[in-house]
């Protein structure tokens, strides 16, 4: 009888087995995946229109004594209509040349802050990418930005400028790492800007597994640290090809231009404009790098799938 249902079962051993190794290589494949391809970011801002000093019409008394005049429409006066005397048609040349003058440069000054008919309420703004693909074994910078992470301000216009300025110098300390770069600006207005970033930002972020530390608006979250897989070891005994990409994502008013990257050259002055950007014009900010953990990395195959747009330099 045991013999009997034991051949009848012979049969179905071997798939067991094999479904069996089957199912413990993808689970253990895709914790691999997730710990290798997550991503941490910092950054926030916001987008509002910039600050204008309010000036109130100024008013003159005419010569003779009488009342106050105010202006409306940029001109400064309204035609006097009393205690003018002989003077009247110089005085009134005199105002009606500075009142002009003085619209003018009005008008000037909206324009140049992109107002046109809204006033200077929607101004140029410039959202502007690189990314950088860095061998494994720049293992500092993951260090560097962990930390950054876990004890930056940004929260304040002034913290996110150091936030910027620290990541720039961070990346601009390991140009011997740099394999692959990729620039772009976008030339857009106020109205537009935040939803541009966010499209930009969050293409970036589709690209992670998971976020495991991130610090956005000064609000600091981290994932519990996993087990260390047992076919990991540090990285100057990883594969050559392995890899860590960081992505710099700013907005700032006005028209920032970054080279188009084919050098390790373009990558310096890109990052030296990026982190250039003064605390009144940075708008918004994101740093991103995957993989966030110190010791993991991306495979060549995960870098050409997930970043395709990165160009050799």
């Amino acid at each position: 009888m045991v013999q009997h249902l034991f051949r009848r079962l012979k049969p179905l051993v071997k798939p067991f087995i094999a479904l069996t190794l089957a199912v413990v290589l993808v689970f253990g494949f895709a914790d691999s995946a997730w710990a290798a391809r997550a991503g941490g970011r910092i950054g926030g801002g916001g987008f509002r229109a910039p600050s204008r000093t309010y000036s109130a019409p100024r008013s003159y008394r005419s010569p003779a004594g009488g009342g106050y005049y105010g202006g409306g429409m940029g001109f400064p006066f309204l035609i006097p209509l009393f205690g003018m005397g002989g003077g009247f048609g110089g005085l009134f040349t005199l105002l009606l040349f500075l009142g002009l003058a003085n619209f003018l440069v009005r008008t000037v000054q909206n324009a140049q802050l992109g107002g046109n008919e809204m006033g200077g309420a929607n101004p140029n703004v410039t959202v502007a990418q690189l990314q950088i693909g860095l061998l494994a074994n720049a293992r500092s910078l993951q260090d560097d930005l962990n930390r950054m992470a876990l004890t930056a301000n940004t929260s304040s216009s002034a913290g996110l400028t150091q936030v910027l300025q620290e990541a720039s110098l961070a990346l601009l300390r390991h140009p011997e790492y740099w394999q692959y770069a990729t620039a772009s600006t976008t030339q857009t207005r106020l109205l537009t800007a935040e939803q541009t970033f966010n499209q930009k930002a969050l293409a970036e972020r589709s690209k992670f597994t998971g976020e495991t530390l991130t610090n956005v608006n000064s609000r600091l979250q981290q994932a519990e640290a996993q087990a260390a897989l047992p076919d990991q070891g540090e990285l100057t005994n990883a594969e050559p090809e392995a890899y860590i990409v960081a992505t710099v994502l700013v907005a700032t008013q006005g028209k920032l231009g970054l080279p188009k990257v084919s050098s390790t050259d373009d990558v310096r002055q890109a990052l030296s404009l990026l982190g250039s950007v003064s605390s009144d014009r940075l708008m918004a900010v994101e740093i991103l790098w995957t993989p966030q953990a110190s010791g993991e990395a991306l495979t060549a195959d995960e870098l050409i799938a997930e970043y395709p747009s990165l160009t050799v330099i």
